[in-house]
């Protein structure tokens, strides 16, 4: 429920409104727009009588939020949510921004290396595993904390923020200690504890819609995030299972107007993951860009042949700057524009 207050509600008509929702046994959540202050209300499964708040001074109006997902549908906040990263990085606005990197971070010489020329060919986060969900037990399952280290090597040099993904509620709070964005990835969207636990830090959180996961179930994974307290959350469409065996998975790009509509939170695609294949990923990062998406995250390794993961699906850095130029002009004649390069320090 979201209790839309009058432009000329004072503040004391505000603080009425959030000590009659919390009177009534819920949790008032203020939010201040450009015209005018909502209330929300949550914690109810069901609808709730509107009688007491309606005649309150000051509420202009009170709308029951039909979506199951209530903090992170358009019902709630009809304005796009832009995250702003600590290197200026903003994302939900009206620049592409470019995620980029190895799949997962194999050692100091390799992460600095790509890190440079990234940030070189208009990147401003860098992506690396440290912690990495393998299918096979036998598989290189990343470098953990000194993955993480390298990788705020790499940011400390290059200015570009960091993601890399978080696996398990026991390791995610040295995650949080050096990345500016939290992944959870599609294994573990619906990974509830997770999904509690990353809300909690207050840090960007980026969710990879799962393999086989509907378009609700991803917002309805987001809510959870956000039902701790924390707004900053990123959508990425990366491809679900097909029935072809062509492509690794089935990049479903219709995912971005529909949760456009649906959602303020912003959505980016991973035309990396989408296809599995190397050929295919600036292709789909185009129709991405196109499609509307708010950025890319894209593998990209310095010698693809030799990596200890995804090398199939990286790109070498000389397609990566190739990428960059195209969707620089898809973003142009859609109104928008690829993230500013970052500042050399």
């Amino acid at each position: 429920m979201l209790v839309v207050m009058h432009h000329t509600a004072t503040d004391d008509d505000v603080r009425a409104v959030i000590e009659t929702i919390e009177g009534m046994g819920y949790e008032a959540r203020p939010i201040p727009g450009k015209q005018r202050t909502a209330v929300g209300l949550i914690g109810n499964d069901g609808k709730v009588d509107s009688g007491r708040l309606e005649s309150l001074a000051g509420v202009l109006q009170v709308i029951h939020v039909s979506q199951p997902y209530k903090q992170v549908s358009r019902e709630w906040k009809s304005e796009p949510t832009v995250i702003e990263l600590a290197n200026g990085t903003r994302i939900g606005d009206r620049e592409v921004v470019l995620m980029a990197g190895p799949c997962s971070v194999e050692s100091e010489a390799q992460i600095l290396d790509i890190a440079h020329r990234l940030k070189a060919a208009g990147a401003t986060v860098l992506r690396g595993g440290a912690f990495k969900p393998r299918t096979s037990p036998y598989a290189f399952q990343g470098l953990g904390v000194e993955g993480l280290k390298l990788l705020a090597k790499a940011r400390e040099e290059t200015g570009l923020a960091i993601v890399t993904e978080a696996l398990e509620t026991e390791t995610l709070d040295v995650v949080a200690e050096y990345a500016d964005i939290i992944q959870i990835g599609a294994r573990n969207m619906q990974n509830f504890p997770l999904l509690r636990r990353a809300g909690k830090t207050g840090k960007p959180v980026l969710i990879k819609r799962g393999l086989a996961a509907t378009i609700k179930e991803l917002l309805l994974s987001a809510e959870y995030v956000l039902a701790e307290g924390n707004p900053n959350v990123i959508l990425c469409e990366r491809g679900v299972r097909g029935f072809d065996d062509q492509t690794r998975n089935l990049l479903d790009l219709t995912a971005i107007p529909v949760v456009q509509s649906l959602s303020h939170l912003p959505i980016i695609a991973d035309p990396s993951h989408g296809t599995g294949v190397r050929s295919k990923v600036i292709p789909m990062a185009r129709a991405a860009v196109a499609a509307g998406a708010d950025g890319l995250i894209v593998e990209v390794h310095p010698n693809p042949d030799r990596a200890l993961s995804d090398g199939a699906q990286s790109l070498w850095p000389d397609q990566f700057e190739e990428m960059v130029h195209q969707i620089g002009a898809i973003a142009d004649a859609i109104g928008r524009a690829a993230a500013a390069p970052l500042v050399t320090r």
